[in-house]
């Protein structure tokens, strides 16, 4: 199989379309029936795959970044009675089992950030749909603010995944049902449960949607709403935009060359190493420098990078099951990011930064690898690149120094954007998730800000596993990295991702831990991928056949 890439630029679109008039933007859902990201399918009725899902995220991230001035975005159809018609069917039928995960969890992140545009950048989403929008066009319809539809008799909303396909809505619509928009459970159980689905007054009445319009008023509301989300927001009317420039990315044998981050790869051992690089030009003096480097502002472009090596492991480096962190660098350089970073939050720029690391290092927290991070002398582990030590299932630093070489001792250090900027799936930060029961330990740690905690002191504070000294960390280092890579992966995934996220449940905790885990099992089930099973049958007029065992 070829090599996935989700890189991407509005020009190269074959689904979608942006068109930006002052604060408003509309964003059209048109998907190219022959553009299918592998062969053996067609994207009909605004069905979509992973290739129709990378172009909508590169959109949501270039309207955040390119179009300060959009205030309120329309997800619109750009097809006659159709909205969209949720994952195509063929595809999923055909996809290898991880291929399937990796597609819905992607779609999921897809679907927060939208969720985080309107809550947090102020780029508030309208959806307005016009014709069906069944199983995943309805779970895309879930994530926008505001929801209408159009009342001409043939529009619906639905979940028909359970009656039909014997599967559940893989990116979120059981849980946004009931969590977001506070659909009562008996009247989810019949929604989710009849192909047909719900249409005008009922699906206002039961909140599936917020509005129903009759068609001779609908391009008039549509804008009318959109106009009264756009006066919510606090987006800047007159700014520049970011524009996001194509990566400085070189692909070799062993791994992915970045400006900032290097990725090895040791297909032997089943291991990536990743490299994060600190900043080695100057960064700018104040918020207008930030503004004039744009892109190429270096915790900006560093998230671009580090964001990409993720994708580009998950999805073609399947069996490269550990994942180890390490970084080189001045560590004050990656703190004066951070200063000014924490200096000018209210800045619409800098706020979209911080955000995309916040999603960012979610992605990381949810990648099914084993995460080691190595703190070593010459390490740059501060403040926001602190976080993957927090992220890691394990931490390990040096103690000392190495002789003969000239790199400074291992040293930690945390910042004030630890303990609020970048808060997990569950709302709490990576720390207070650490430390979780033990208050005096998170109060210690925050006490440390601006010191350059040396591996004693970081295991003292909790903050790392283990420590180890020059006589000891070459084998104690390959032992328990050839130990991790000795288990069973489906072992591993499970208990990582049961062990990352302690504290409360939320939304997407609910989506990435409850829901998942439950479509990752009933997605190899004969009753939905057999030869007899639904996904296999759907549209040949034959009916499936069902193992009748409840299990």
């Amino acid at each position: 199989m070829s090599r996935i890439d989700v890189q991407t630029e509005p020009a190269r679109y074959r689904h979608w379309r942006i068109d930006c008039d002052g604060p408003i933007a509309s964003l059209t859902m048109d998907v190219d029936p022959a553009g299918g990201l592998f062969e053996g399918y067609e994207l009909k009725l605004n069905s979509y795959d992973l290739g129709v899902d990378i172009e909508l995220a590169d959109a949501v991230q270039r309207l955040r970044f390119e179009h300060p001035e959009v205030r309120a975005v329309v997800l619109r159809s750009g097809k006659d009675n159709v909205f969209c018609a949720g994952a195509n069917i063929r595809m999923l039928g055909k996809s290898t089992h991880a291929h399937k995960v990796n597609f819905c969890k992607f779609t999921n992140e897809t679907r927060l950030a939208i969720e985080d545009a309107s809550e947090h950048s102020r780029q508030i989403w309208l959806c307005a749909v016009n014709g069906t929008a069944a199983g995943g066009g309805y779970e895309l319809a879930l994530t926008a603010a505001y929801i209408m539809l159009v009342d001409d008799r043939r529009s619906t909303v639905s979940l028909p995944e359970t009656a039909l396909l014997a599967v559940l809505p893989g990116t979120g619509g059981l849980t946004r049902v009931t969590d977001k928009r506070r659909v009562r459970r008996d009247r989810a159980d019949v929604f989710c449960s009849v192909e047909e689905g719900v249409r005008g007054q009922r699906a206002v009445d039961w909140r599936l949607v917020d509005e129903v319009v009759p068609p001779s008023q609908w391009q008039a509301r549509v804008a009318e709403r959109a106009g009264e989300l756009a006066a919510r927001s606090d987006r800047p009317a007159v700014a520049r935009g970011a524009m996001l420039t194509p990566l400085d990315r070189r692909f070799v044998e062993d791994g992915v060359i970045y400006s900032h981050v290097r990725v090895t790869l040791d297909r032997p051992a089943g291991c990536a190493t990743i490299t994060l690089h600190a900043p080695e030009a100057a960064l700018p003096d104040d918020l207008a420098g930030i503004h004039a480097q744009g892109v190429g502002f270096y915790p900006l472009t560093l998230a671009r990078e580090l964001d990409d090596a993720i994708m580009h492991l998950r999805l073609n480096e399947a069996e490269l099951g550990l994942l180890v962190l390490r970084s080189v660098g001045d560590p004050a350089a990656v703190l004066a990011a951070d200063a000014l970073l924490a200096a000018h939050a209210s800045d619409w720029l800098v706020r979209e930064i911080r955000l995309y690391w916040k999603r960012l290092l979610k992605r990381v927290d949810l990648t099914a690898r084993s995460l080691i991070a190595l703190i070593e002398p010459g390490s740059c582990f501060a403040g926001t690149l602190a976080e993957l030590v927090f992220a890691a299932d394990r931490s390990v630093m040096f103690l000392g120094r190495r002789s003969g070489d000239s790199m400074p001792p291992a040293a930690l250090h945390l910042s004030a954007l630890n303990f609020a900027a970048y808060p997990m799936g569950n709302g709490l930060t990576r720390l207070a998730t650490r430390f979780y029961g033990e208050p005096d330990s998170l109060v210690a740690a925050e006490a440390s800000i601006g010191v350059a905690l040396d591996a004693e002191a970081a295991e003292k504070l909790g903050l790392v596993t283990f420590i180890f000294d020059q006589t000891d960390w070459d084998d104690e280092v390959r032992l328990m990295l050839e130990e991790r890579a000795s288990f069973s992966p489906d072992a591993l995934t499970g208990m990582e991702a049961n062990l990352r996220f302690p504290g409360p449940e939320t939304m997407e905790t609910r989506i990435f831990g409850r829901l998942t885990a439950w479509q990752n099992w009933i997605f190899q089930r004969p009753n939905a991928v057999g030869e007899a099973g639904a996904l296999k049958r759907y549209g040949s007029g034959v009916q499936p056949e069902y193992d009748r065992t409840r299990v």
